[in-house]
């Protein structure tokens, strides 16, 4: 799992996402620069909800497995259906801000082609129709 968490150590206190490499194979909603940025989910009910929402649609895509869950952090993988590559993909609840801050990115290659942008683009959509986003 790609998830660092606060400097103190403290699981409980705010996780942050891994930082993307400079490589254009990711993104990230704790990204800094324009080009690895996506925008947050921003959460427009419950957030229980939205996670439970969240969950259903990233284990309805082809090819992507939810590999570990924990109360407010996930992550899956997914896998491309030629070559079998695998995309990790990396999600934490703040609860309090009502967000889901999402990463993906591809472990190998340079470039994604917009694979990874293209999937949380996607969730996002799953997500705005099941009406849990804005």
């Amino acid at each position: 799992m790609t998830l660092l968490a606060n400097s103190k150590g403290n699981p409980e206190l705010e996780m942050k996402l891994a930082a993307c490499p400079q490589s254009p194979n990711c993104v990230s909603s704790q990204a800094t620069d324009k080009d690895h940025f996506i925008a947050p989910f921003k959460i427009s009910g419950k957030t229980e909800d939205a996670w439970k929402a969240l969950k259903q649609a990233l284990a309805g895509q082809s090819r992507t497995l939810i590999t570990q869950e924990t109360g407010n952090t996930l992550h899956a993988e997914a896998a491309s259906l030629v070559f079998r590559f695998v995309d990790d993909i990396d999600v934490v609840i703040d609860h309090n801000a009502k967000l889901i801050h999402i990463r993906s990115a591809s472990r190998t290659g340079y470039s994604d082609f917009g694979v990874n942008r293209r999937r949380m683009e996607a969730l996002r959509s799953k997500l705005q129709q099941a009406h849990v986003i804005d």
